[in-house]
């Protein structure tokens, strides 16, 4: 198995895209109150994403590398068309579900929303190279099964309580996420001589930043999850509703959830 075959099935197999919470929202089985906090939780990673990418390509030396990420960005500020900026498009799913923007915007988030940003930031400027490409790495291959999970959730929420929900910054990056996976397989192969070579330019200590990287950024982002779960169970449990299953947290999650 070649390194990058390594890390992406490291992604595939982690908890911050097989959780409890992703498996619930995925039937559509949230209340009111639950669906709106994720759509604010969530807001703030589609605000600062941009800014947390500027944030890796000003800092990284490889040209190869900054012109995969410049792809990226310059997706997420709409391919030069501003009224496709993403940021614009969750605008659209808030309003059309009865959320005011200014609202969302500066309600305080959970403690492991903020952990999540500001930990993912911190990764992605990371002055390591290979920790910040890792954390990259990992949010972009993360992503389709992560949409997987979302969309039929929504659809189901959609068709049973939100007849006007305007899904369309979730359906859209849908579609562009296999472009996001190719421009991080460039990336790699930029810095490791190859997909499918059994070794490359990455030396033992680099592959081991990546590894990391990739890592913690997607604890954080189990963290983000089940930090939602959390807040749904003890709701639930001051109602005298069941409590779904706890499910098995990896240990970065826990403590970001404490």
């Amino acid at each position: 198995m070649s390194f990058y075959q390594e890390m992406r099935q490291s992604v595939l197999c982690h908890g911050a895209i097989n959780n409890v919470y992703l498996d619930r929202f995925q039937r559509g089985d949230l209340t009111d109150e639950e669906f709106h906090q994720f759509a604010g939780e969530f807001y703030n990673f589609a605000r600062f994403f941009p800014k947390i990418l500027v944030a890796q390509l000003v800092n990284t030396e490889d040209e190869t590398v900054a012109n995969e990420l410049t792809k990226v960005l310059y997706s997420e500020l709409g391919d030069g068309h501003t009224s496709r900026r993403h940021e614009l498009l969750y605008r659209d799913f808030l309003r059309s579900i009865g959320r005011d923007v200014h609202e969302a915007m500066t309600h305080p988030v959970l403690p492991s929303t903020k952990s999540y940003i500001e930990g993912m930031e911190q990764l992605y400027s990371s002055g390591n190279h290979a920790t910040a490409l890792g954390a990259s790495f990992g949010l972009e291959n993360m992503a389709i099964a992560m949409w997987d999970h979302l969309i039929p959730g929504l659809t189901a929420l959609r068709d049973s309580h939100y007849p006007q929900m305007d899904m369309t910054y979730f359906t859209f990056h849908r579609e562009l996420e296999s472009g996001h996976e190719e421009a991080m397989e460039m990336a790699v192969m930029a810095i490791d001589g190859g997909i499918d070579a059994g070794s490359g330019a990455l030396s033992v200590q680099e592959r081991e930043d990546f590894h990391r990287g990739v890592k913690k950024v997607l604890d954080y982002l189990e963290g983000f999850w089940l930090g939602l779960e959390e807040t749904g169970v003890h709701r639930r449990q001051a109602v005298g509703a069941p409590d779904a299953a706890p499910g098995a947290l990896h240990e970065g999650a826990r403590q970001l959830t404490r």
